[in-house]
């Protein structure tokens, strides 16, 4: 499995307003170019978020649905990446201090990526996990001085 972590410099609630808001999802969801819809209970469980996934010239449209969703310290999505089937991606906050632990945990569910899973694609899962925290980390730390700006 694909595990990773980061501390990320702000409290879990802050974090959880970054990966609670569907706008954001192309912010810091590597391979995610743009989202398309999210349903309205967006991050309850059975939520969709319907996005377009690419690299370079080659982009497919297809979706996330929540698994498991407590505000706060977990979230859990099946992310579909047609024609390959699916991943089951866990993100986990970890209190810290005044900061946050993220644990990341991905690995592929379904379908062809599931049958081929193995060191190779392990390899892929952290360095794209790896990124995705250090974009989670950048979205948390843009709001956190949108939020010090508003008070000054």
């Amino acid at each position: 499995m694909a595990k990773r972590q980061r501390l990320i410099q702000a409290p879990p609630a802050r974090v959880w307003e970054v990966l609670s808001d569907p706008r954001r999802y192309a912010e810091w969801v590597v391979g995610t170019r743009t989202v398309k819809q999210a349903d309205d209970e967006w991050p309850r469980v059975g939520a969709r978020l319907r996005y377009v996934l690419g690299f370079g010239p080659v982009t497919f449209d297809d979706e996330c649905v929540v698994r498991i969703c407590e505000p706060e310290r977990r979230l859990e999505l099946e992310a579909m990446a047609r024609p390959f089937g699916s991943a089951r991606i866990a993100i986990e906050l970890v209190p810290w201090g005044d900061d946050t632990v993220v644990v990341v945990d991905e690995h592929p569910l379904r379908g062809l990526g599931a049958t081929l899973e193995g060191p190779p694609s392990e390899l892929l899962l952290h360095l794209r996990n790896r990124r995705m925290l250090a974009n989670l980390a950048r979205e948390v730390g843009e709001l956190e001085r949108s939020r010090a700006r508003a008070e000054d």
